[in-house]
């Protein structure tokens, strides 16, 4: 195979090319390959006894539970199994490029946590469970929190942010840091989802060729690549459910606050969170019992007071009869191909005894499509500052100013493929006091929620509302930029309410999810029927790394 090109661990696009002429039988002997790597030299049991590769290929957090709990499995062994796939799929065979950094104490992390299960059991489900974060969560150890950007490269935070404690305490193994699209996509309007200064272009598993979205890209191409059990994304409009949907993932943007937002380099608080990417519903219902909870650096949190349960309590495979459904018809026709897995999709949740209200439109959302980037802009350049002050004192940048200065200072490799225009119009903002700011984040909450989703949910009686996530994935394009197509995400995003995304099915191999959305704290209900539909369908596909898309595959698989 092709040496991978790096300068500084950047990723470099010429690479590309170089993939385009690999042979077929390259791809057909990785499988063969990773089985070696994986079980070469340590046994993956606790008391000698060899699991399959098969057997950890696809596994849920419970069978890796119940491995480790019979003694089949350890947290260290499981830990050196991704760290072997992560070396086989992602620094080389199709380099696919989505983990920014590995933890250098995850191995001894695992096996202390081995100790502690031999002396006193497991603290939860995630005992020894490895975890990718993605690489704007701060997190206090050897490993740097910097967004993708060079600005930040070696920053390491005084403290844990919310989301890193809580893993901690609940025993997972923090394995490593995702590439992400720099700045969380917040950067230009020109930009290549999944590309970041230090990380370069993350791959999709899919289809080499194609973008895996963003902003949190290498979490969603890591989790679809088996690369560790469950992974940590964030988002502030789509920066989950597309790179989710687009990965075949299950993915979980839940309602602002119940996920803490400190730690986290921001793009803006009224629609930033963290959130669950999984390949099951069970696995990121688990995932997000762990992330939620009262954080008193986060007062926000504490409106969720008595509002998170336990989210393994709502998985029924029958809790799609009598549910009210309402199919958001304004979020189709972006696609022939994608409408056709989702009436298919419509189809199940018909068939387990879904109540479908067909059709229906999301009112007013042309009335914050404007106002939502304002506000953006405003919270980007307030936000990020106070986290500088806090997390990265340290750093070369202070101030989003600096950091547009920074940029052109290194334009070499900051802006070799696009520019920083929304940075420089973030800077330019006033204060979180300006009319400007005020006007439009009471125009984005008045329409995205009470003349948006919850309008239409009260006049219908719903319980949910569905749409297509997205767009398959697109060619990678430095030139023009993105073309992602539809999107179903800025309704949930700007009013900071619950979205989940489940896979339907594929078009032309390359995944499409079903999204399921409703109002505030409305978790344990989209839990509930995204868990029953996913048991119903059982659409979820691991990837097999071709070059490119073949056209001539069946459309709807």
């Amino acid at each position: 195979m092709p040496a991978v090109q790096r300068k500084n661990g950047k990723f470099h696009v010429s690479f590309l090319k170089e993939i385009s002429t690999m042979k077929r039988r390259e791809f057909v002997g990785l499988g063969m390959a990773l089985g070696a790597v994986s079980m070469s030299g340590t046994s993956l049991a606790a008391g000698g006894a060899k699991l399959s590769l098969d057997t950890l290929l696809e596994a849920t957090v419970a069978q890796l539970q119940a491995a480790m709990a019979s003694g089949k499995l350890s947290a260290y062994a499981l830990t050196q199994h991704y760290l072997a796939r992560i070396d086989a799929l992602d620094r080389a065979g199709p380099c696919l490029n989505a983990v920014l950094e590995i933890n250098p104490d995850a191995l001894e992390i695992a096996r202390e946590l081995d100790r502690e299960r031999a002396k006193q059991g497991a603290r939860g489900p995630l005992h020894g469970i490895p975890v990718l974060l993605k690489g704007n969560i701060a997190t206090a150890d050897r490993m740097s929190t910097d967004a993708g950007s060079l600005a930040l490269t070696g920053i390491r935070p005084a403290h844990d942010s919310f989301v890193a404690a809580r893993l901690r305490a609940a025993g997972a193994v923090i394995l490593g840091k995702t590439n992400l699209s720099e700045w969380a996509n917040m950067r230009s309007t020109r930009s290549t989802s999944g590309w970041s200064g230090r990380g370069g272009l993350t791959l999709n598993p899919y289809a080499l060729d194609r973008n895996t979205s963003g902003s949190s890209s290498g979490s969603g191409a890591a989790i679809a690549a088996n690369l560790a059990a469950v992974a940590v994304g964030t988002e502030t409009d789509g920066s989950i459910v597309s790179p989710a949907s687009i990965c075949g993932l299950v993915g979980i943007k839940p309602t602002l606050g119940v996920v803490s937002r400190n730690g986290i380099i921001p793009i803006a608080h009224s629609q930033d969170t963290a959130g669950p990417m999984a390949r099951t519903v069970t696995d990121a219902a688990l995932l997000l019992n762990a992330l939620a909870g009262i954080d008193t650096r986060d007062a926000i949190t504490a409106e969720s007071a008595g509002k998170v349960p336990d989210y393994t309590k709502f998985l029924d495979a029958n809790g799609l009869k009598g549910a009210r459904i309402g199919v958001a018809r304004n979020f189709f026709g972006g696609n022939d191909e994608v409408d056709a897995v989702i009436e298919q999709a419509l189809r199940v949740l018909k068939a387990q005894g879904a109540v479908l209200v067909d059709p229906l439109e999301i009112p007013n959302i042309a009335k914050y499509q404007d106002s939502e980037q304002e506000v953006l802009l405003y919270e980007f350049k307030a936000d990020l500052q106070a986290y500088l002050a806090e997390f990265a004192p340290g750093a070369p940048i202070k101030t989003m100013a600096d950091l547009v200065a920074f940029n052109e200072k290194h334009r070499d490799k900051e802006l070799q493929y696009f520019g920083q225009e929304l940075l420089v119009r973030a800077a330019a903002k006033g204060g979180l006091d300006s009319k400007d700011y005020l006007d439009s984040l009471a125009n984005n909450r008045r329409y995205a929620r009470a003349e948006g989703i919850d309008q239409v949910m009260q006049e219908h009686n719903l319980d949910a509302l569905v749409a297509p996530t997205g767009s398959p994935a697109w060619l990678t394009d430095f030139i023009n930029g993105d073309h992602s197509g539809a999107s179903f995400s800025s309704p949930a995003a700007v009013a900071g309410y619950p979205h989940i995304t489940v896979p339907a099915g594929a078009v032309h191999g390359l995944p499409v999810g079903l999204s399921f959305v409703a109002s505030a704290y409305a978790e344990p209900t989209l839990i509930r029927l995204a868990y029953a539909y996913e048991q119903a369908s059982n659409l979820r596909q691991a990837p097999r790394y071709p070059q490119t898309v073949s056209i001539k595959a069946a459309p709807h698989v």
